[in-house]
């Protein structure tokens, strides 16, 4: 068994009435006939079969002229500032409870933020996620609060607006996603 006999009997070519000469192709050897094609045209693509001198990079010109053309004092840069914390990580909601106003279609929520970062915050976004009695999701609401709220301090917000609600929502959990430094 050699070449391509060898593969089609390995495959599964075998004779049939049916096809040119009466033989038929077996699944098997058309799926060994995709994979060789497949593996053809990754290897083509990888580069492989290209010429060895256009991937290697051409010689730049200042090295033919002995130039340095390397920027000066580059282990004198700064290393990256170091990350500082995000002003809403030193924000938390001491406490929060909600109510429905406007003929119970609004969500009126009350909040108590603290604030422990060394600095006054501002435009606090909050997100406030709303169910059903048994827990199930029902709707989302954002609102940005433009108020400043001092360092070390804390604040609250009485029947704040939120948005309107679904008529069956009866839980309310708000979280802090955004603020502003001052």
């Amino acid at each position: 068994m050699t070449g391509l006999a060898g593969l089609a009997k390995l495959a599964g070519f075998r004779g049939s009435s049916v096809g040119p000469e009466g033989k038929t192709f077996t699944p098997g050897f058309v799926c060994v006939l995709a994979i060789l094609i497949a593996g053809l045209g990754a290897w083509v693509l990888s580069g492989n079969g290209s010429n060895t001198a256009e991937s290697e990079p051409a010689p730049s010109p200042s090295a033919d002229l002995g130039l340095d053309l390397s920027l000066p004092n580059q282990a004198a840069t700064p290393a990256d500032p170091p990350i500082e914390a995000a002003p809403v990580d030193g924000l938390r909601i001491a406490s929060q409870s909600w109510r429905r106003g406007g003929l119970g279609s609004k969500a009126l929520v009350t909040l108590t933020l603290r604030n422990g970062n060394d600095y006054a915050v501002k435009d606090i976004e909050i997100f406030c996620s709303f169910a059903r009695r048994d827990g199930s999701h029902l709707t989302d609401r954002k609102r940005i609060i433009p108020d400043i709220i001092a360092m070390k301090s804390r604040k609250t917000f009485a029947r704040l607006h939120v948005g309107f609600v679904n008529i069956s929502a009866n839980q309310a959990k708000c979280s802090l996603v955004t603020a502003s430094r001052i």
